[in-house]
């Protein structure tokens, strides 16, 4: 709601009372077309695509003429890195009164998210967006002598307009008077030194900086700012005058006072370099035909030289215009890459049918899977914290130039960033996270395919019956490490369980699923204690990692399931407790049992655990249930008895004695 005054005029439309009749065009610009970081750019595009014609700088700021004046000498700077900084070209302006800007700035800046501040620091925004020309400007009664653009020094530091101290280090161009650093060159200026109302004299800033250099230095110090933007990109080198005489001419117009001569410190870098061009390249390698004559005035309007001969110069602002490929780019996306004619291509007898391979097959059978199961998948980061790959054994990869210190280092298991995921939903209210995520975990000899499953808040919610929620434990990551195990073809019936999956899972509560005794299939469990502090997570969560790349391959050819044939003859069930030592794995007894008859034992599995009273010290009861399957004719009690027998036979290898 906008409280309007008393005389404004009942009927009238609010964007003509409140003067908002102009468009506001929200313009998305691709990473390799820095010449349009600017209104400017964008203007000249249009114009070379038939919207008009492109106004000259000097028309456009009713200046006589785009060229910087003042009086006597230009200020005392100087550039001491020549690779960060070439060029540092600055003008002073004396006498000036800083408040706020004319309406018609502050409207269009507001128009594109900005907010005005003052007139002067308006003035450099205006600029920068309108021509991609990042300027700064000082307060120079805050300057101690001159300025000099040079390496940090160890242990410097500077306040940012943002209110932030930045520690420095000696790869970082900065602009520094004779007593301290002022600014981050092409990234943000010092607080120390900005203007104020109070500023009556100002210095004004257009510098070009090394785009590798301003690129690192915002990585480093996790700083990001429309100069940084524009420099890391590229700005026109040899816009540097005009800039200035731009930016001082709105000064001494809107601010007042009285502008210096220029100084100009270092060179700009001159990449001029000529292309020759075979307008034909147009249809062979953009496929559209245009007239040689039609190009030329396309590469033309958007400031390339042409000469007779079709030896071509890129304008100052096209750093990325490098051969005649580029070129033809420019022609057709100006011609309309809409107008080039779809031709289909027709396969070459031999070439065969594109398809998956057996690992993208695997993962694609899992990724099913684990959806059908309730998991939701999640795709996470390939790079973490290096205290977060410490968890899980450390990693054995550390990125050279990562985007940011915090994801710095390759992952060495997948539940890092699940457990990261489940962190950030149980805090927003979920009561039960269960992700999954494919991917890569890194080590030090390769990358490996892994399956990572997280189970976390509540396995099932209260309900009337139980009156209380359920939480995930050690057996649910068990079966769903076998579920996802048999979807992948795994043999899960010859796998052995080993207890304690590593540091970071929960001793007692955690094992590894493998395929004799080194090939480890999967993990699984509950995850220690510390692994979730440092995740910042409380409660249990269970796990489980599946490692894809160590399952053997199927050796039929395909994994279509034969059609289900119920059995026609009912099958029969008996339970068998055994005393064993209390060492021996549940698992290793069931296994035993199953395998005592094969072509009879359909199926084996534990329904009880018992110590205490009757049961001697150093031995538990464990109840197995086989399921006996007839195939041709119903079993006789002799043929169950003697079943029975090979059961009793295959547990007392194992120092099993049956219960009484």
């Amino acid at each position: 709601m906008i409280e309007l005054p008393s005389d404004a005029p009942v009927g009238s439309s609010y964007p003509d009372y409140a003067g908002l009749t102009d468009p506001v065009i929200d313009v998305s610009v691709t990473p390799n077309k820095q010449d349009c970081m600017g209104v400017r750019g964008i203007a000249r595009d249009l114009a070379a695509g038939g919207m008009g014609t492109l106004r000259p700088l000097a028309d456009v700021y009713r200046m006589a003429a785009v060229t910087a004046t003042g009086e006597g000498p230009g200020p005392n700077v100087r550039t001491d890195d020549p690779a960060g900084c070439p060029a540092f070209y600055a003008q002073a302006v004396a006498g000036v009164t800083n408040g706020a800007s004319p309406a018609w700035m502050q409207q269009k800046l507001k128009a594109i998210g900005q907010k005005p501040i003052s007139v002067l620091v308006d003035i450099t925004n205006f600029v920068m967006f309108d021509l991609g020309r990042p300027l700064h400007v000082y307060d120079q009664a805050k300057l101690v002598g001159g300025l000099v653009a040079r390496k940090a020094q160890s242990g410097e530091s500077v306040v940012a307009l943002n209110g932030k101290t930045y520690a420095l280090d000696e790869t970082m161009t900065v602009i520094a008077d004779d007593e301290k650093v002022h600014d981050i060159g092409g990234i943000m200026g010092g607080e120390e030194t900005g203007v104020a109302e109070t500023t009556t004299d100002v210095l004004i800033e257009c510098a070009y900086f090394d785009p590798e250099s301003i690129a690192r230095t915002g990585q480093k110090l996790l700083l990001t700012s429309d100069a940084r933007t524009r420099f890391e990109r590229g700005v026109d080198p040899a816009f540097l005058d005009e800039g200035l005489a731009i930016a001082t001419w709105l000064v001494t117009e809107h601010c007042g006072g009285t502008a210096s001569g220029v100084t100009r410190a270092g060179t700009p870098p001159h990449g001029e370099r000529t292309i020759g061009y075979d307008p034909n390249r147009a249809e062979t390698l953009g496929g559209l035909a245009i007239e040689p004559a039609r190009q030329r005035t396309i590469l033309e309007s958007l400031g390339f030289e042409v000469t007779d001969d079709w030896q071509v110069t890129p304008p100052s602002w096209r750093r990325d215009v490098d051969g005649s490929a580029d070129l033809v780019e420019e022609v057709i996306r100006i011609e309309g890459i809409d107008k080039v004619p779809s031709t289909p291509l027709p396969r070459v007898p031999g070439v065969a049918t594109p398809t998956a391979t057996p690992e993208q097959k695997l993962e694609r059978r899992v990724r099913r899977a684990a959806a059908v199961r309730g998991l939701n998948e999640a795709i996470t980061w390939s790079f973490l914290p290096a205290a977060q790959a410490a968890v899980f054994g450390g990693g054995a990869w550390t990125l050279a130039n990562p985007i940011s210190e915090d994801l710095k280092v390759m992952r060495p298991s997948l539940l890092p960033g699940l457990l990261a995921a489940a962190e950030r939903n149980l805090k927003r209210g979920a009561s039960s996270v269960r992700l999954f995520e494919i991917g890569r975990r890194y080590l030090a000899d390769a990358e490996r395919a892994t399956l990572g499953v997280v189970l976390a808040g509540d396995k099932r919610a209260r309900d009337w019956q139980s009156g209380k929620a359920v939480a995930f434990d050690a057996f649910d990551a068990k079966a769903e490490a076998l579920a996802l195990l048999a979807e992948a073809g795994a043999p899960v019936d010859n796998l052995q369980v080993f207890g304690e999956a590593g540091d970071a899972w929960h001793p007692g509560q955690s094992g590894t699923l493998r395929l004799g005794p080194k090939t480890v299939l999967a993990a699984f469990g509950m995850l220690h204690p510390l692994t979730l502090k440092a995740f910042d997570l409380d409660g249990a969560v269970a796990a489980v990692e599946v490692y894809l790349d160590a399952i053997p391959a199927k050796r039929s050819s395909g994994f279509m399931r034969p059609a289900f044939a119920p059995p026609a003859l009912q099958s029969v069930t008996r339970d068998f407790a055994f005393l064993v030592p209390d060492g021996l794995a549940a698992d290793a007894l069931v296994r035993a049992v199953k395998g005592a008859d094969k072509a009879a034992i359909s199926a084996a599995r534990l329904f009880d655990v018992f110590t205490g009273s009757g049961v001697e010290p150093g031995t538990k009861s464990l109840a197995i249930e086989i399921t006996l399957q007839p195939s041709e004719k119903s079993f006789t009690d002799e043929a169950l008895k003697a079943i029975a027998d090979k059961v009793v036979a295959a547990a007392g290898k194992l120092g099993a004695v049956l219960r009484g």
